[in-house]
């Protein structure tokens, strides 16, 4: 009885979790084909470049001198779409797991049910609200139901058994909220180290034409130097929106993990109360 509510769940989480790494491994090709199309046909196009030459033109606007970045460039471009596909992507999934409706206010009104000890209006709440957090205050309830008609283990046990109830929800509902956070933590390093390298090639060019010119040409040195600077800047920049966006998620999925720990403390402590008072 104890294992009955994870069981219809788990092929769920199965599919789930397979279809979030099919997501992830058809996004990572698809955002560096499409920043190599843009970077090609956007920022190359002979129009961003004076008298038309891609090649030994000099840059009329702000994409043809992005476009004087290097073929680094797209690599981070890539990693910047990345960034902003899956914040999309967990952002929705978030927002699914919080519900319908306001997570705080759930857990008030779940909080005031189990005082006026009504367990069937809490589980229709739950029903109301929907997402990871009512997931598991439901399962936690349905242990509860489960309990006050078990004639065959004391208090303790069967607190324990609503306590472990709870935990073998939270493991099935909370992973599938973290997954492809990973992608996004590794962009953090990996943008800032990939903007390192696009700066240490456009130096290493400035350097190489002051050493190879009798006298430096200062259209290919200042041409090295933006390529060096421009990576630079996207790959801070790449790097600073991955952060913000790995802080946001980690602190939403942290307030719903609370949210769960808080509802189901007062469903256990509800339960012992009541029981309790009446041996």
């Amino acid at each position: 009885m104890a294992n009955a509510p994870t069981k219809p769940t788990t092929p769920v989480k199965k599919e789930s979790s397979s279809a979030s790494g099919m997501f992830a491994s058809l996004t990572i090709p698809i955002c560096l084909a499409v920043a190599i199309l843009i970077f090609v046909f956007i920022l190359g196009d002979p129009s961003h470049f004076k008298g038309g030459d891609v090649e030994h033109g000099y840059p009329s606007d702000i994409f043809g001198t992005i476009h004087k970045g290097g073929v680094i460039v797209p690599l981070i471009m890539s990693f910047l779409l990345m960034v902003i596909v899956f914040s999309i992507e967990r952002f929705v999934v978030i927002s699914k797991a919080s519900g319908a409706g306001s997570v705080d206010g759930f857990v008030r009104k779940i909080q005031a049910l189990l005082n006026a000890g009504n367990i069937a209006g809490a589980s229709a709440e739950c029903d109301k609200q929907k997402g990871s957090v009512a997931n598991v205050i439901k399962s936690a309830l349905k242990k509860y139901g489960e309990m006050e008609a078990e004639p065959n283990l004391d208090v303790d046990q069967k607190t324990l058994a609503i306590q472990k109830d709870i935990e073998e929800a939270t493991a099935l509902e909370m992973p599938m909220l973290e997954q492809n956070l990973t992608i996004i933590a590794t962009l953090v390093s990996i943008g800032t180290l990939t903007g390192l390298l696009g700066t240490v090639v456009g130096m290493i060019g400035a350097f190489s034409s002051l050493a190879t010119a009798g006298v430096p040409n200062q259209v290919e040195l200042s041409a090295h130097i933006s390529e060096a600077l421009i990576n630079t800047a996207f790959g801070i920049s790449t790097s600073a929106i991955s952060i913000i966006m790995y802080n946001v998620f980690t602190s939403k999925i942290d307030k719903l993990t609370y949210a769960i720990d808080e509802t189901g403390f007062s469903i256990v402590q509800t339960f012992a109360a009541s029981h309790k008072n009446n041996r």
